[in-house]
């Protein structure tokens, strides 16, 4: 190839023109430029040129190359000078020559190697694959212009080499890999005449600069168990396998993800990264300041210094590896798209996020521009006046006045953001004032008591509780960075008492909370780094005894409570089943889709969902309508998800979409669910295939023991399918026709009336629209179908008191359920009405709960004026009662005289409807 010397820069790109390393590359390399197609080298462009460079310029796959990387950096430079292009094409231009290059650059060192050694072979006797893994923006296709490329190497299986055919040659595969790495640097990292292709770091290998240059799957797995640190949870947390290409989609590297996840993301919400992140993030700035140690100009960092790009990266990983265990939709490489599942997470303001993503791509544009000026590693923005009036005008700014005020504009807000995070302006959320700022050094480790010291400033119940920690095996099992922690929040929490804002019980529940969770450091942590939720979580545990055992069980949900939005937002279910569906898919691409994992997914997004509304409840932030609204709205959403996830991998399915509905009654039907309610349930089916009642069957089995085994999480629902056609002794899946007439008295099989009563509350929660219609239509028949009305009152009046026998109730108590002229009452007397009137009045036969149709029935002239408002006022009223015992674990009883005009004003209904 003949190169020409000396080439005048001709004027096609004034704007790039500015760049040394640009009119370097004109002078030497415009004979070849154009091997590269025009437009932003994607990969069938870059994978053209370097087959150009190598057929028709007769390179060596060394030289091509290295020249290719000159053509793909001059493309770039001039497209993004002349704002002819955005951030993600430049990023990704970069990372497609770099996964190109060591692709190309492996084929070659292994088939070198093999015709030396023979393949490397695994226990079977099969080829043992190499794979290279991209660390940081390489692994994330985020890489800079003049990036380095963090490689990790690992081969799959320890062993040794086929050896030629004459028996010579085998050496072990952690030879032949070593020699594999060489050969690549080789052909990838060595500067040459052309320069170099990529520096390569291999420093985030195991064990660093003084481990092997390749490692075995097994020997990662042992190391990132047994050595893995916490800020090398960061690094791993965008590596990705991105050569050789025919590596990348096998199967075997499910065995490498396996090995990572768990390491990167941890079961439980981990705020233990916090310190480490801190540790890293200062050892970050320090080495800064001494480089720029009597060097000012090197002080304007746009990567390293204050408000930087690391800092955006740091707030984004910080967040993902802090809940990406439980939340792996969070787990992306890229931070812009990072960002936004940040704020769709809520998680972080949506605003906050574009102004991030706004800030990250202004830096990593002014990075760019740095390192196109002479193709340095640096970030560091010129001293020069015209370079810097070159970076202004590339983009888009009138002069270097303007552009740096928007940059110190972008650095600020980056700087404020992330030092929020890790904990310097957090006063705000700690509405007690008692939180000891927001979470300053020593809140953590330091100035932490002893013991006995601790004893001796709590008040008497909580010293006499603490006492009982001298011989506890726990609190003497902790790191004493851990004791700390947790003596800090005793202390705290003890302020809080003496300073009259909290009663002591609450301080009692919290540390017999706390007591069961302290292997699980984490828990500590996050109650240190967000002292608003320590205090939030106080007032709960203060409020009710059944918030108490709720967290005890689900320890991970107190996470929600630094959600700012927590008590201004209601459950959603849209929002909910899209969540679940990302959750899903972030499965899914990572071969981590089995049941169990989609079980435990189910009850930690569940359990968080109730806790939100305990915590509203709680609160007094929503009605006791609308906690059973939400509960209800919660159950559906379960229900449709657990219903689509078991239908997908059930083997036996016949169809795609299932024609099957599922039928709620009682508090489920009637949108009255409470915290542990049962669901009552009936399937129904109207699919004309011959194997249909199996596979429905089969699918309701699953679909059952999804919602209420017990895993690690815990559990969702108690299933209760007493009310299909023939209760117990009936099939679990009944075919629509079946319901249907049995429902209408059609045949000899026939429901009874207590069956009708359940009727009127009973709601088609999920099928398809023509199942609901079909449904409505039956119901609708049920509950307006002619009764003997004296009949029909006999028989509820009978069953009534068959209830109350059931529940009796000594003393002077009054049971605010099953007590004459309790909840049940009016229950039935709205079932009666509901039954004997509804083909006179049509506006009964609607499922809208007692309140509203007792109010429906007063108005249509069914009950005497004043009698049903009364009632209903009664009942809603009795509900609360209900409720808030039930919250402090009581069993609904209360001291007769309390509820007395709620008691008369049911009992008037009762005498109106029944007549006694």
């Amino acid at each position: 190839m003949q190169i020409a010397d000396q080439i005048p820069t001709p004027i096609a790109s004034p704007a790039a023109a500015h760049s040394r390393f640009w009119q370097r590359l004109h002078r030497r390399y415009t004979d070849v430029m154009g091997a590269l197609p025009p437009g932003p080298p994607d990969r069938a462009a870059i994978e053209q040129a370097l087959q150009q460079l190598q057929t028709e310029h007769r390179m060596e796959l060394s030289a091509a190359l290295r020249v290719l990387r000159q053509l793909v950096m001059e493309r770039l430079m001039t497209l993004d000078c002349a704002q002819q292009t955005d951030l993600s094409v430049i990023t990704r231009g970069v990372t497609t020559l770099a996964e190109l290059a060591l692709d190309r650059a492996c084929l070659q060192a292994r088939q070198e190697l093999d015709a030396r050694y023979g393949p490397p072979l695994g226990p079977e006797g099969l080829p043992v694959p190499l794979w290279i893994i991209g660390m940081g923006k390489l692994g994330a296709r985020e890489l800079n212009v003049s990036s380095d490329i963090d490689l990790i190497y690992v081969y799959e299986h320890e062993g040794e080499t086929q050896g030629l055919p004459d028996g010579r040659g085998k050496i072990s595969n952690h030879e032949y890999f070593g020699k594999a790495v060489k050969a690549i640097y080789t052909l990838i990292g060595d500067t040459t005449e052309h320069g170099f292709v990529f520096r390569v770091d291999l420093a985030l290998r195991p064990h660093g600069n003084s481990g092997p240059a390749a490692i075995s799957l097994s020997s990662l797995e042992d190391y990132l168990q047994v050595h893995g640190r916490e800020w090398e949870r960061f690094a791993w947390l965008k590596s990705r396998v991105v050569a050789p290409f025919a590596a990348v989609q096998a199967p075997n590297v499910q065995a490498l993800r396996s090995v990572v996840l768990p390491f990167v993301f941890r079961k439980y919400l981990d705020y233990n990264v916090f310190d480490s992140l801190r540790t890293l993030h200062r050892q970050i700035r320090e080495h800064a300041a001494r480089r720029s140690a009597g060097h000012p100009e090197r002080a304007n960092d746009v990567k390293l210094s204050r408000g930087g790009i690391r800092e955006i990266e740091f707030t984004v990983q910080l967040l993902q590896v802090v809940r990406g265990g439980q939340f792996p939709e969070l787990r992306c490489r890229p931070t812009l798209e990072a960002l936004q599942r940040l704020a769709r997470s809520n998680l972080m303001p949506q605003e906050t996020a574009q102004q991030l993503a706004q800030a990250y791509t202004f830096l990593r544009n002014v990075e760019h521009r740095v390192q196109y000026l002479d193709d340095q590693q640096t970030h560091v923005l010129p001293t020069r006046d015209d370079d810097l009036a070159w970076i202004a005008h590339t983009m888009g700014y009138a002069d270097a006045c303007s552009f740096l005020h928007q940059l110190d504009a972008h650095r600020e807000l980056v700087a404020q953001e992330f030092d929020t995070l890790l904990g310097g302006n957090q006063a705000g959320q700690c509405q007690s004032g008692l939180c000891n700022g927001p979470r300053s050094v020593q809140s953590n480790t330091t100035n932490a008591p002893d013991l006995e010291t601790l004893i001796e400033q709590l008040p008497p119940q909580m010293g006499a509780r603490i006492a009982e920690w001298r011989d506890h095996i726990k609190v003497r099992g902790l790191r004493d960075e851990a004791r700390a922690r947790l003596f800090r929040l005793v202390q705290q929490t003890a302020q809080r008492v003496a300073s009259g804002t909290l009663e002591e019980v609450a301080a009692i529940r919290f540390i017999n909370w706390l007591e069961p969770l302290l292997r699980r450091e984490s828990y500590l942590a996050l109650l240190l780094e967000r002292p608003a939720v320590h205090e939030r979580l106080l007032d709960l545990l203060g409020a009710a005894k059944w918030p108490a055992r709720y967290l005890q069980q689900h320890p991970g949900v107190i996470d929600e409570l630094a959600s700012d939005q927590l008590f201004t937002e209601r459950f959603s279910a849209t929002d909910f089943e899209h969540e679940m569906a990302l959750r899903l898919k972030a499965l899914e691409s990572t071969g981590e889709d089995d049941d169990e994992n989609l079980l435990n997914l189910l009850r930690r997004a569940q359990h968080a969902e109730i806790f939100r509304t305990l915590a509203r409840d709680v609160e007094r932030a929503i009605t006791v309508e609308q906690v059973a609204d939400d509960l209800s709205a919660l159950a559906d959403s379960v229900l449709r998800v657990t219903a689509q996830w078991c239908w997908a991998r059930l083997k036996q399915r016949h169809r795609e979409d299932p024609q099957f509905g599922i039928i709620g009654y009682g508090k489920l039907g009637g949108k009255e669910l409470g915290y542990g309610s049962d669901l009552d349930i009936v399937f129904i089916f109207d699919d004309a295939d011959d194997n249909a009642p199996e596979i429905y069957t089969a699918w309701v089995r699953k679909l059952i023991n999804w919602l209420t085994v017990k895993t690690g999480e815990g559990d969702l629902y108690e299933i209760d399918t007493a009310l299909r056609p023939n209760g117990n002794s009936g099939l679990l899946v009944t075919s629509f026709k079946s319901y249907a007439d049995y429902q209408q008295q059609r045949g000899s099989n026939t429901a009874w009336t207590w069956e009708h009563q359940a009727m009127t509350r009973a709601r088609f929660v999920l099928g398809s629209e023509s199942l609901r219609q079909r449904f409505d239509e039956v119901r609708t028949a049920v509950i307006t179908a002619p009764r003997d009305a004296a009949a029909l009152k006999e028989e509820i009046v009978s069953m009534r008191e068959r209830v109350r026998s059931a529940h009796p109730v000594r003393g002077a108590l009054f049971d605010v359920k099953h007590s004459p002229g309790g909840m049940v009452d009016a229950e039935f007397a709205v079932q009666y009405l509901v039954l004997s009137q509804s083909a006179q009045h049509t506006e009964l036969t609607g499922n809208v709960g007692n309140i509203a149709l007792l109010q429906r029935a007063e108005a249509a002239g069914l009950l005497p004026p004043g009698v049903g408002q009364a009632a209903a006022t009664a009942y809603r009223e009795l509900r609360r009662i209900q409720h808030t015992s039930r919250l402090d674990e009581g069993n609904g009883l209360v001291s007769a005289d309390l509820i007395t005009a709620h008691r008369d004003a049911i009992l008037a209904l009762w005498l109106a409807v029944f007549g006694h």
